[in-house]
């Protein structure tokens, strides 16, 4: 089951996050999700669309457009599809701590149909390197995800790949979700708000 270890993490009882369901794509194209996560540690969540699930790397530097930089991308379980739409405060627990959608959009492998471009990331992640390309609204361009010849499984390096999209600039200032609008301060505010309401009704 592909979501068991997303499942065996979480109380739904407690949590707002979606519940772990495989969805069944149409035709459209792959999508991507980078979600800002301030829990016991500041990291980023890269994750991308497959089979269904939404496979899941915490990158703690989070990505960057600078081809000279790679970053540790370490894999987590499979997040449900709908999960790249979440975003605001998990209570105490796994992951407890504020969700930002930092940038979203879809991506492709060489440019080839959802279908197509699944097979080959799919091939990819069991051969341990793939290359990809965003159509985010902060990130666009080509991307590689590379698993680290050790002992942890899961060890992977994000990286750009030279093209024009390309800058020495810190994409991570960009810190305000592309869904909402709001940083983490204020989406946690809007937890804390609701949180008191709760406790006064």
């Amino acid at each position: 089951m592909k979501l068991k270890d997303y499942k065996s993490k979480r109380n739904f009882e407690e949590s707002p996050e979606p519940s772990p369901k495989v969805s069944k794509r149409g035709k459209k194209a792959l999508q991507f999700v980078i979600q800002k996560h301030d829990a016991s540690h500041l990291h980023y969540d890269f994750r991308l669309e497959v089979d269904g699930v939404l496979k899941s790397w915490a990158v703690p530097k989070g990505p960057s457009l600078d081809p000279s930089v790679k970053r540790l991308a370490m894999m987590v379980e499979d997040h449900p599809y709908d999960y790249r739409e979440f975003e605001g405060g998990i209570p105490s627990g796994y992951g407890a701590g504020i969700v930002m959608i930092w940038d979203q959009g879809s991506y492709s492998v060489k440019g080839e149909s959802a279908k197509k471009s699944e097979d080959l990331l799919r091939e990819g992640l069991e051969k341990g390197s793939v290359h990809f390309t965003l159509e985010g609204t902060k990130l666009k361009g080509e991307f590689a995800l590379v698993h680290l010849k050790n002992e942890k499984r899961n060890e992977w390096l994000l990286m750009k790949i030279k093209d024009e999209f390309c800058t020495k600039e810190d994409v991570l200032c960009e810190d305000r979700s592309v869904v909402s609008g709001k940083n983490l301060e204020e989406i946690g505010v809007k937890k804390k708000q609701k949180k008191a309401r709760d406790k006064a009704s």
